[in-house]
């Protein structure tokens, strides 16, 4: 057990503050509750669990599980606006096909209409190439 993040009354980091895997039962994270079906709700933060890694000191805030609301489900609405988003997405803006797949915003074209790959062509291996 870690004491640097023992502070269950929040003396020293302003709440109440747990080493990894040693916070109260009755408290989740966003994943924990999504798992469970469940959202935050509007709530505070609960507490949170502090540890060590390579790069520094990671945290993972706590919310109540008893004051959790449920997930809202998803309507035939926001399906409807979900769609339209992942099409956008999916759209070349050069050549305007759905590709079929999420375009890279590092390159924001499709793979045919990169200009620094080469030809479709000139990507198969020799071995491939029809004379």
């Amino acid at each position: 057990m870690s004491v640097r993040f023992w502070d269950p009354d929040g003396a020293t980091f302003g709440i109440p503050t747990y080493p990894l895997r040693m916070a109260p039962a009755g408290l989740a994270t966003r994943r924990q509750l999504r798992a469970r079906g469940l959202r935050p709700g509007g709530q505070q933060v609960a507490a949170q669990v502090l540890w060590r890694y390579p790069r520094g000191i990671a945290a993972a805030y706590l919310y109540r599980i008893d004051l959790a609301k449920p997930v809202r489900p998803m309507t035939a609405g926001r399906w409807r606006a979900h769609e339209a988003m992942m099409r956008r997405r999916r759209t070349c803006p050069v050549c305007r096909r759905d590709v079929g797949y999420v375009i890279r915003t590092s390159i924001g074209t499709c793979e045919p209409c990169d200009p620094t790959l080469p030809a479709a062509d000139q990507r198969r291996s020799p071995a491939l190439r029809s004379s």
